[in-house]
């Protein structure tokens, strides 16, 4: 045994002792997870003051330097880190069972925390938590608003949306695939003035590019039923935000593909036209992955089942 370990257990044998707030160690836990002060601050929705005060309460309940602050970075000392160990598992055991205890009662309430890329959650997720927010009035909605794709459970989220390429390891989450988007290229007139409205593969293959982070080739099918990929040479514009490709098009710097519900406003504004109607994209599959749980909360539960009935009306 280590030559501190006793010095770690004393804390937790004398608790009986003292007056102890299970919340001090849980904004410790959150400190630690999110990298610092600041960021927990925002992620909770708390003032940094309070969170600063949580652990320099809990500091000198245990007796313990827990955290080490300087100006740019935070650092856990040895019994820092060794109390995250013990305790993190704990908060998160606890979470998990106060959400399976709702999911037998119904009871939404609670915070719903998600992370959605920009396309899917500005236009999909969006409306429906505004939704969702007015009917239960105990229920508040985290969305951050990211493309890349993290672990539900690591990152403390109850749904993250994701576009999968890839398969994704099933480890410790439930992958879901909630439904496909239909999408299609879309091109300013001025674009299409400049360089002429393509007919065909071929013909779109010389007209500049506005591709995604992780776009590789663009699948085209086309009237007869064949498959063609694009190749996505020389893009004239690379990003993981859409909603900066969209603001591309409407420049009349290239073609951009995405889902159709995301462009109706620029088609009804004509500042976008739809090129190679006949042809079909590959639609957008988007998965919600899911902790791995026994029981889904009410809260994540009543979002996915609105979202989907959103999601089935629009197409």
């Amino acid at each position: 045994m280590p030559k501190n370990s006793a010095k770690l257990d004393r804390p937790f044998r004398e608790m009986d002792n003292r007056a102890m707030d299970w919340r001090d160690w849980e904004w410790f836990c959150e400190v630690v997870d999110h990298g610092g002060f600041s960021a927990a601050a925002r992620a909770l929705g708390h003032p940094k003051s309070s969170l600063s005060a949580a652990v320099q309460r809990l500091e000198a309940n245990l007796g313990l330097r827990l955290i080490e602050r300087t100006t740019r970075h935070l650092r856990l000392t040895d019994a820092g880190n060794t109390m995250y160990q013990r305790t993190r598992p704990l908060i998160t055991a606890l979470h998990d069972a106060n959400n399976e205890a709702l999911s037998l009662t119904g009871i939404v309430s609670g915070t719903l925390r998600i992370k959605s890329p920009y396309e899917f959650g500005a236009h999909h997720v969006g409306p429906v938590a505004c939704d969702l927010m007015w009917q239960y009035p105990d229920l508040s909605i985290r969305i951050d608003v990211e493309h890349d794709v993290v672990h539900p459970a690591s990152e403390h989220y109850d749904v993250v949306f994701a576009m999968l390429e890839s398969p994704l390891t099933a480890h410790g989450v439930i992958i879901k695939k909630v439904f496909s988007v239909e999408r299609g290229l879309y091109a300013s007139p001025a674009l299409l003035a400049t360089h002429g409205e393509p007919r065909t593969i071929e013909e779109l293959q010389r007209l500049p590019l506005l591709i995604g982070a992780t776009d590789t080739s663009w699948a085209l099918t086309d009237p007869d039923g064949n498959t063609n990929m694009l190749a996505l040479r020389k893009p004239r514009l690379v990003s993981s935000n859409a909603h900066i490709r969209l603001q591309a098009a409407v420049a009349g710097e290239g073609v951009l593909r995405v889902t159709a519900s995301y462009t109706q406003e620029a088609v009804n504004a004509e500042a976008l036209r739809r090129i190679l109607p006949d042809h079909t994209c590959e639609p957008l599959a988007v998965h919600a992955l899911l902790p791995s749980r026994q029981l889904i909360a009410p809260k994540v539960r009543v979002f996915l089942d609105a979202l989907e009935q959103h999601v089935r009306a629009q197409t």
